[in-house]
Protein backbone atom coordinates (compact mmCIF):
# COMPACT_ATOMS: atom_id res chain seq x y z
CA UNK A 1 0.00 0.00 0.00
CA UNK A 2 1.14 3.08 -1.00
CA UNK A 3 1.99 6.02 1.95
CA UNK A 4 -0.02 9.09 2.30
CA UNK A 5 2.97 10.98 3.58
CA UNK A 6 7.01 9.99 3.41
CA UNK A 7 7.04 11.16 7.00
CA UNK A 8 4.95 11.62 9.65
CA UNK A 9 5.67 14.08 13.05
CA UNK A 10 3.88 14.00 15.95
CA UNK A 11 3.99 16.82 17.59
CA UNK A 12 4.51 20.57 16.79
CA UNK A 13 6.67 22.65 19.04
CA UNK A 14 10.10 23.63 17.87
CA UNK A 15 11.55 20.07 17.83
CA UNK A 16 8.67 19.30 15.40
CA UNK A 17 8.64 22.34 13.30
CA UNK A 18 11.83 22.73 13.21
CA UNK A 19 12.05 18.83 11.57
CA UNK A 20 9.08 19.84 9.23
CA UNK A 21 10.75 22.81 7.82
CA UNK A 22 14.24 21.05 7.03
CA UNK A 23 12.14 17.72 5.49
CA UNK A 24 10.16 20.22 3.18
CA UNK A 25 12.70 22.07 2.63
CA UNK A 26 14.40 19.13 1.10
CA UNK A 27 11.22 17.87 -1.12
CA UNK A 28 9.91 15.62 0.82
CA UNK A 29 5.79 15.18 1.91
CA UNK A 30 5.61 15.86 5.71
CA UNK A 31 2.53 15.35 7.53
CA UNK A 32 2.35 17.27 11.24
CA UNK A 33 0.22 16.15 13.82
CA UNK A 34 -0.58 18.70 16.93
CA UNK A 35 -2.92 17.84 19.35
CA UNK A 36 -3.61 21.57 20.95
CA UNK A 37 -4.16 24.20 18.97
CA UNK A 38 -1.66 27.54 18.69
CA UNK A 39 -0.77 29.61 20.04
CA UNK A 40 -0.06 27.41 23.71
CA UNK A 41 1.49 28.64 26.97
CA UNK A 42 4.99 27.00 27.26
CA UNK A 43 8.05 27.13 29.43
CA UNK A 44 11.55 27.35 28.25
CA UNK A 45 10.93 30.71 27.04
CA UNK A 46 15.02 31.45 27.11
CA UNK A 47 17.16 30.34 24.11
CA UNK A 48 21.09 29.76 23.71
CA UNK A 49 22.70 30.96 20.37
CA UNK A 50 23.35 27.32 19.30
CA UNK A 51 19.65 28.21 18.21
CA UNK A 52 20.60 30.84 15.63
CA UNK A 53 22.30 28.41 12.86
CA UNK A 54 18.90 26.16 12.80
CA UNK A 55 16.72 29.33 12.49
CA UNK A 56 19.16 31.02 9.68
CA UNK A 57 19.51 27.48 7.68
CA UNK A 58 15.44 26.85 7.81
CA UNK A 59 14.72 30.57 6.65
CA UNK A 60 12.69 31.58 9.72
CA UNK A 61 15.25 34.24 11.44
CA UNK A 62 13.35 37.24 9.44
CA UNK A 63 9.90 36.38 11.19
CA UNK A 64 11.60 35.42 14.49
CA UNK A 65 12.81 39.18 14.40
CA UNK A 66 9.96 40.52 13.10
CA UNK A 67 8.54 39.31 16.14
CA UNK A 68 10.64 41.84 18.57
CA UNK A 69 11.31 39.29 21.34
CA UNK A 70 13.48 41.11 23.64
CA UNK A 71 17.41 40.35 22.84
CA UNK A 72 19.46 38.68 24.89
CA UNK A 73 23.00 39.18 25.04
CA UNK A 74 24.29 36.64 28.40
CA UNK A 75 23.05 35.06 31.26
CA UNK A 76 23.92 35.99 35.17
CA UNK A 77 23.73 33.75 38.41
CA UNK A 78 23.36 34.90 41.83
CA UNK A 79 23.65 33.14 45.15
CA UNK A 80 21.95 34.05 48.55
CA UNK A 81 25.91 33.48 50.07
CA UNK A 82 26.04 36.79 52.41
CA UNK A 83 29.90 36.34 52.43
CA UNK A 84 32.66 35.82 49.81
CA UNK A 85 34.01 32.61 49.40
CA UNK A 86 37.32 33.35 48.84
CA UNK A 87 40.59 31.49 47.23
CA UNK A 88 39.56 28.02 48.67
CA UNK A 89 42.12 26.30 47.52
CA UNK A 90 41.42 27.65 43.48
CA UNK A 91 43.50 28.73 40.99
CA UNK A 92 44.52 31.98 43.58
CA UNK A 93 41.50 33.47 43.09
CA UNK A 94 39.95 35.93 44.99
CA UNK A 95 36.63 36.70 43.93
CA UNK A 96 33.36 37.12 44.95
CA UNK A 97 31.83 33.45 44.05
CA UNK A 98 28.83 34.82 44.82
CA UNK A 99 27.52 35.61 41.20
CA UNK A 100 28.30 35.12 37.66
CA UNK A 101 27.75 36.29 34.72
CA UNK A 102 28.35 35.70 30.90
CA UNK A 103 28.31 37.42 27.67
CA UNK A 104 27.91 35.51 24.22
CA UNK A 105 30.29 37.95 22.15
CA UNK A 106 33.24 36.81 23.91
CA UNK A 107 33.13 33.80 22.10
CA UNK A 108 32.56 33.38 18.15
CA UNK A 109 30.62 30.26 17.69
CA UNK A 110 29.96 29.04 14.34
CA UNK A 111 27.42 29.70 12.30
CA UNK A 112 26.28 32.30 14.64
CA UNK A 113 26.20 35.93 12.95
CA UNK A 114 25.53 38.30 16.06
CA UNK A 115 26.04 38.73 20.13
CA UNK A 116 22.87 37.97 21.04
CA UNK A 117 19.75 34.98 21.14
CA UNK A 118 16.55 36.25 22.41
CA UNK A 119 13.92 35.61 25.33
CA UNK A 120 10.64 34.74 23.92
CA UNK A 121 7.38 34.06 24.59
CA UNK A 122 6.71 30.62 23.70
CA UNK A 123 2.83 31.17 22.38
CA UNK A 124 4.06 33.50 19.36
CA UNK A 125 7.39 31.32 19.21
CA UNK A 126 6.41 28.27 18.51
CA UNK A 127 3.69 29.55 16.11
CA UNK A 128 5.92 31.26 13.80
CA UNK A 129 8.24 28.09 13.88
CA UNK A 130 4.46 25.98 12.94
CA UNK A 131 3.76 28.49 10.52
CA UNK A 132 6.76 28.72 8.60
CA UNK A 133 6.90 24.89 8.78
CA UNK A 134 3.60 25.35 6.99
CA UNK A 135 4.31 28.12 4.41
CA UNK A 136 7.64 25.76 3.05
CA UNK A 137 5.20 23.31 2.08
CA UNK A 138 4.82 20.52 5.48
CA UNK A 139 1.17 19.50 5.85
CA UNK A 140 -0.05 20.64 9.31
CA UNK A 141 -2.99 19.47 11.29
CA UNK A 142 -3.82 21.36 14.76
CA UNK A 143 -6.02 19.51 17.38
CA UNK A 144 -5.14 16.20 16.08
CA UNK A 145 -3.51 13.83 18.28
CA UNK A 146 -1.85 10.91 17.29
CA UNK A 147 -3.10 8.31 19.85
CA UNK A 148 -0.53 5.52 18.69
CA UNK A 149 1.87 4.13 15.68
CA UNK A 150 0.88 0.62 14.08
CA UNK A 151 4.29 -0.27 13.07
CA UNK A 152 2.97 -4.17 12.21
CA UNK A 153 2.64 -3.98 8.40
CA UNK A 154 5.07 -2.67 6.03
CA UNK A 155 4.40 0.84 6.71
CA UNK A 156 3.81 2.49 10.47
CA UNK A 157 0.20 3.63 10.23
CA UNK A 158 0.13 6.96 12.64
CA UNK A 159 -3.71 6.51 14.63
CA UNK A 160 -5.25 9.62 14.33
CA UNK A 161 -8.33 11.29 15.19
CA UNK A 162 -9.28 13.84 12.76
CA UNK A 163 -12.57 16.37 13.73
CA UNK A 164 -13.56 13.39 16.01
CA UNK A 165 -13.18 10.44 13.42
CA UNK A 166 -10.42 7.85 13.96
CA UNK A 167 -8.43 7.48 11.19
CA UNK A 168 -5.27 5.48 9.48
CA UNK A 169 -2.61 7.91 8.21
CA UNK A 170 0.06 5.82 6.72
CA UNK A 171 3.87 7.25 6.24
CA UNK A 172 7.54 5.40 5.37
CA UNK A 173 8.78 7.24 8.32
CA UNK A 174 7.52 8.68 11.89
CA UNK A 175 9.18 11.47 14.26
CA UNK A 176 8.13 11.79 17.50
CA UNK A 177 8.56 15.48 18.80
CA UNK A 178 5.88 15.36 21.37
CA UNK A 179 7.81 16.39 23.84
CA UNK A 180 7.22 15.63 27.30
CA UNK A 181 4.22 13.48 26.27
CA UNK A 182 6.71 10.90 24.94
CA UNK A 183 4.01 9.18 22.75
CA UNK A 184 6.44 6.62 21.34
CA UNK A 185 8.67 6.52 24.36
CA UNK A 186 5.33 5.60 26.86
CA UNK A 187 4.18 3.09 23.73
CA UNK A 188 7.48 1.04 23.34
CA UNK A 189 8.27 1.25 27.13
CA UNK A 190 11.75 2.62 26.17
CA UNK A 191 10.88 5.85 29.39
CA UNK A 192 13.17 5.85 32.43
CA UNK A 193 13.16 8.07 35.13
CA UNK A 194 16.47 10.00 35.52
CA UNK A 195 18.72 8.49 38.29
CA UNK A 196 19.82 11.60 39.83
CA UNK A 197 17.45 14.64 38.82
CA UNK A 198 13.66 14.64 39.86
CA UNK A 199 12.83 18.21 39.55
CA UNK A 200 9.24 20.20 40.07
CA UNK A 201 8.82 23.78 38.88
CA UNK A 202 6.30 26.67 39.47
CA UNK A 203 5.94 29.83 37.39
CA UNK A 204 4.31 32.76 36.31
CA UNK A 205 4.52 35.72 34.64
CA UNK A 206 4.89 39.28 36.30
CA UNK A 207 4.58 42.74 35.00
CA UNK A 208 6.24 46.14 36.41
CA UNK A 209 8.66 43.71 37.71
CA UNK A 210 11.68 45.72 38.93
CA UNK A 211 14.90 43.59 36.94
CA UNK A 212 17.09 45.63 38.74
CA UNK A 213 16.61 44.79 42.02
CA UNK A 214 18.53 41.82 42.46
CA UNK A 215 20.53 41.73 39.05
CA UNK A 216 24.40 42.01 39.52
CA UNK A 217 24.69 44.51 37.19
CA UNK A 218 21.87 47.28 36.81
CA UNK A 219 22.36 47.52 33.29
CA UNK A 220 22.46 43.87 32.41
CA UNK A 221 18.52 43.31 33.15
CA UNK A 222 17.85 41.80 29.71
CA UNK A 223 19.85 38.66 31.14
CA UNK A 224 18.85 35.63 31.95
CA UNK A 225 19.04 35.34 35.57
CA UNK A 226 19.50 32.49 37.88
CA UNK A 227 18.97 33.02 41.63
CA UNK A 228 20.18 30.60 43.84
CA UNK A 229 17.99 30.10 47.19
CA UNK A 230 19.42 29.30 50.59
CA UNK A 231 17.42 25.84 50.38
CA UNK A 232 18.67 23.17 48.68
CA UNK A 233 19.23 22.66 45.41
CA UNK A 234 16.52 25.36 44.78
CA UNK A 235 16.33 27.86 42.26
CA UNK A 236 14.71 30.94 40.68
CA UNK A 237 14.54 32.08 36.79
CA UNK A 238 14.11 35.41 35.83
CA UNK A 239 13.31 35.75 32.09
CA UNK A 240 12.71 38.97 30.02
CA UNK A 241 9.13 38.14 28.15
CA UNK A 242 8.80 42.40 27.23
CA UNK A 243 9.53 45.51 28.34
CA UNK A 244 7.78 44.88 31.28
CA UNK A 245 6.84 41.45 31.73
CA UNK A 246 8.80 38.58 33.44
CA UNK A 247 8.60 35.48 33.56
CA UNK A 248 9.90 33.91 37.20
CA UNK A 249 9.71 30.31 37.93
CA UNK A 250 10.47 28.22 41.25
CA UNK A 251 12.44 25.03 40.19
CA UNK A 252 13.43 22.40 43.10
CA UNK A 253 13.28 18.49 43.60
CA UNK A 254 9.87 17.09 43.82
CA UNK A 255 10.30 15.80 46.88
CA UNK A 256 10.67 19.35 48.72
CA UNK A 257 7.60 20.48 46.73
CA UNK A 258 5.77 17.19 47.57
CA UNK A 259 5.77 18.03 51.18
CA UNK A 260 4.37 21.55 50.67
CA UNK A 261 0.83 19.33 49.88
CA UNK A 262 1.01 20.97 46.39
CA UNK A 263 0.10 24.37 47.57
CA UNK A 264 1.56 26.20 44.49
CA UNK A 265 0.93 29.58 45.59
CA UNK A 266 2.25 29.02 49.04
CA UNK A 267 5.29 26.94 48.04
CA UNK A 268 6.21 29.79 45.59
CA UNK A 269 5.73 32.00 48.16
CA UNK A 270 7.52 30.79 50.95
CA UNK A 271 10.58 29.78 48.66
CA UNK A 272 11.11 33.25 47.32
CA UNK A 273 10.68 35.06 50.55
CA UNK A 274 14.72 33.61 51.16
CA UNK A 275 15.75 35.93 48.97
CA UNK A 276 14.02 39.24 50.37
CA UNK A 277 15.08 41.54 48.09
CA UNK A 278 13.41 39.29 45.10
CA UNK A 279 10.10 38.20 47.55
CA UNK A 280 10.07 42.55 48.20
CA UNK A 281 10.58 43.05 44.32
CA UNK A 282 7.51 40.56 43.05
CA UNK A 283 5.36 41.87 45.67
CA UNK A 284 5.64 45.25 44.08
CA UNK A 285 4.99 43.67 41.16
CA UNK A 286 1.70 42.34 39.29
CA UNK A 287 1.37 38.91 38.60
CA UNK A 288 -0.43 38.08 35.50
CA UNK A 289 -1.15 34.11 35.25
CA UNK A 290 -2.31 32.17 38.06
CA UNK A 291 0.98 29.81 38.85
CA UNK A 292 1.54 26.33 37.27
CA UNK A 293 3.09 23.10 37.61
CA UNK A 294 5.52 21.25 35.46
CA UNK A 295 6.84 17.73 37.51
CA UNK A 296 8.21 15.06 36.75
CA UNK A 297 11.07 16.97 34.86
CA UNK A 298 13.86 14.70 33.62
CA UNK A 299 13.98 11.39 31.64
CA UNK A 300 16.12 9.00 29.43
CA UNK A 301 14.93 6.44 26.31
CA UNK A 302 16.58 3.80 26.11
CA UNK A 303 16.12 3.89 22.61
CA UNK A 304 16.17 7.08 20.68
CA UNK A 305 15.82 5.50 16.93
CA UNK A 306 14.65 2.27 15.11
CA UNK A 307 13.38 1.36 11.61
CA UNK A 308 11.25 4.03 10.14
CA UNK A 309 11.03 5.97 13.33
CA UNK A 310 13.43 8.15 15.67
CA UNK A 311 12.89 10.67 18.31
CA UNK A 312 13.89 14.10 19.12
CA UNK A 313 14.13 16.83 21.15
CA UNK A 314 11.78 16.53 24.63
CA UNK A 315 10.68 12.88 23.19
CA UNK A 316 13.72 12.15 23.41
CA UNK A 317 15.44 13.43 26.48
CA UNK A 318 14.72 16.07 28.88
CA UNK A 319 16.71 17.17 31.59
CA UNK A 320 17.05 20.28 34.64
CA UNK A 321 16.30 23.47 32.49
CA UNK A 322 18.72 25.39 34.30
CA UNK A 323 21.33 26.12 31.01
CA UNK A 324 18.11 26.97 29.04
CA UNK A 325 19.02 23.97 27.18
CA UNK A 326 15.38 22.96 25.92
CA UNK A 327 14.63 24.41 22.69
CA UNK A 328 18.21 24.74 21.68
CA UNK A 329 18.52 20.81 21.95
CA UNK A 330 15.28 20.33 20.01
CA UNK A 331 16.03 22.12 17.48
CA UNK A 332 19.55 20.85 16.94
CA UNK A 333 18.22 17.34 17.46
CA UNK A 334 16.18 17.87 14.49
CA UNK A 335 18.58 19.78 12.38
CA UNK A 336 20.92 16.54 13.51
CA UNK A 337 18.43 14.19 12.65
CA UNK A 338 16.84 15.52 9.21
CA UNK A 339 20.32 15.12 7.54
CA UNK A 340 20.40 11.33 8.21
CA UNK A 341 16.24 11.30 7.17
CA UNK A 342 16.78 12.88 4.18
CA UNK A 343 19.55 10.34 2.88
CA UNK A 344 17.32 7.42 4.21
CA UNK A 345 14.25 8.70 1.93
CA UNK A 346 17.04 9.23 -1.24
CA UNK A 347 18.11 5.81 -0.31
CA UNK A 348 14.58 4.47 0.69
CA UNK A 349 15.92 2.90 3.79
CA UNK A 350 14.42 3.65 6.67
CA UNK A 351 16.20 1.24 8.81
CA UNK A 352 17.67 1.89 12.44
CA UNK A 353 21.07 1.85 10.82
CA UNK A 354 20.21 4.62 8.68
CA UNK A 355 20.31 7.10 11.84
CA UNK A 356 23.19 6.25 13.73
CA UNK A 357 25.11 9.74 12.92
CA UNK A 358 22.08 11.38 14.42
CA UNK A 359 21.82 8.98 17.71
CA UNK A 360 25.98 9.36 18.37
CA UNK A 361 26.17 13.29 17.50
CA UNK A 362 22.90 13.54 19.96
CA UNK A 363 24.04 11.44 22.97
CA UNK A 364 27.34 13.12 22.63
CA UNK A 365 26.14 16.31 22.96
CA UNK A 366 23.47 15.64 25.98
CA UNK A 367 25.91 13.88 27.98
CA UNK A 368 28.15 16.79 27.76
CA UNK A 369 24.96 18.96 29.15
CA UNK A 370 23.88 16.13 32.07
CA UNK A 371 27.09 16.14 32.98
CA UNK A 372 27.54 19.87 33.09
CA UNK A 373 24.17 20.59 35.24
CA UNK A 374 25.23 17.78 37.41
CA UNK A 375 28.01 19.19 38.41
CA UNK A 376 26.84 22.73 39.06
CA UNK A 377 24.03 21.10 41.42
CA UNK A 378 26.43 19.01 43.22
CA UNK A 379 28.96 22.16 43.52
CA UNK A 380 27.35 25.21 42.12
CA UNK A 381 30.07 27.45 43.49
CA UNK A 382 32.48 25.60 41.38
CA UNK A 383 30.80 26.94 38.24
CA UNK A 384 31.34 30.79 39.60
CA UNK A 385 34.88 29.91 39.95
CA UNK A 386 35.16 28.08 36.45
CA UNK A 387 33.23 31.12 34.84
CA UNK A 388 35.88 33.68 36.41
CA UNK A 389 39.31 31.38 35.62
CA UNK A 390 40.54 32.77 32.01
CA UNK A 391 41.55 29.20 32.05
CA UNK A 392 38.25 27.64 31.44
CA UNK A 393 36.05 30.47 30.43
CA UNK A 394 35.64 30.25 26.72
CA UNK A 395 34.81 26.07 27.57
CA UNK A 396 32.58 27.05 30.14
CA UNK A 397 31.15 30.10 27.70
CA UNK A 398 30.58 27.39 24.62
CA UNK A 399 28.66 24.95 26.61
CA UNK A 400 26.60 27.95 27.70
CA UNK A 401 26.46 28.57 24.05
CA UNK A 402 24.93 25.00 23.42
CA UNK A 403 27.92 24.57 21.12
CA UNK A 404 27.99 20.80 22.27
CA UNK A 405 27.61 18.56 19.48
CA UNK A 406 30.58 18.45 16.96
CA UNK A 407 33.43 17.74 19.80
CA UNK A 408 34.45 15.31 22.56
CA UNK A 409 34.06 16.54 26.57
CA UNK A 410 35.49 20.01 26.78
CA UNK A 411 38.47 20.33 29.14
CA UNK A 412 37.01 22.42 31.84
CA UNK A 413 34.17 19.73 32.29
CA UNK A 414 36.41 16.55 32.67
CA UNK A 415 38.43 19.20 35.40
CA UNK A 416 35.14 20.20 37.15
CA UNK A 417 34.14 16.53 37.30
CA UNK A 418 37.56 15.77 38.81
CA UNK A 419 37.53 18.61 41.37
CA UNK A 420 34.09 17.71 42.52
CA UNK A 421 34.70 13.57 43.15
CA UNK A 422 37.35 15.38 45.53
CA UNK A 423 35.38 17.27 47.11
CA UNK A 424 33.28 14.61 47.94
CA UNK A 425 35.25 12.62 49.03
CA UNK A 426 37.27 14.59 51.33
CA UNK A 427 34.74 15.89 54.33
CA UNK A 428 37.67 17.99 55.11
CA UNK A 429 37.95 19.63 51.82
CA UNK A 430 37.27 23.91 52.26
CA UNK A 431 34.49 23.14 49.65
CA UNK A 432 32.43 20.00 51.06
CA UNK A 433 30.41 22.36 53.46
CA UNK A 434 28.87 23.77 49.90
CA UNK A 435 27.98 20.65 48.12
CA UNK A 436 24.18 20.09 46.84
CA UNK A 437 22.27 17.04 47.99
CA UNK A 438 22.07 15.32 44.57
CA UNK A 439 24.29 13.01 43.86
CA UNK A 440 26.96 11.55 41.05
CA UNK A 441 25.46 9.61 38.56
CA UNK A 442 26.00 6.17 39.37
CA UNK A 443 26.41 4.72 35.84
CA UNK A 444 26.46 6.51 32.64
CA UNK A 445 23.18 8.48 31.91
CA UNK A 446 21.06 6.64 29.20
CA UNK A 447 22.43 9.75 26.94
Amino acid sequence: MEADFDIGVIGGGPAGSTMASYLARAGLSVALFESENFPREHVGESLVTATTPVLLEIGAMPAIEAADFPKKYGAAWTSAETRPIDHLGFANLTHDFRAAEIMFKERDQPGVDRDFTYHVDRGKFDLILLKHAESLGAKVFQGVRVNRVDFSEDLPVMKVRLGGTPADVRVRMVVDASGRRTMLGSQLRVKVPDPVFNQYAIHTWFDDFDRASVATDPSKTDYIFIHFLPLVDTWVWQIPITDTITSVGVVTQKKRFAAAKDDLETFFWDSVASRPELFQALKRSKQLRPFKSEGDYSYAMRQICGDRFLLIGDAARFVDPIFSSGVSVAMNSARIASADIIAAAAAGDFSKERFASYESTLRRGVRNWYEFISIYYRLNILFTAFVQDPRYRLDVLKMLQGDVYTDAEPKALSEMREIVRAVEQDPEHLWHPYLGELSAPSAAPIF
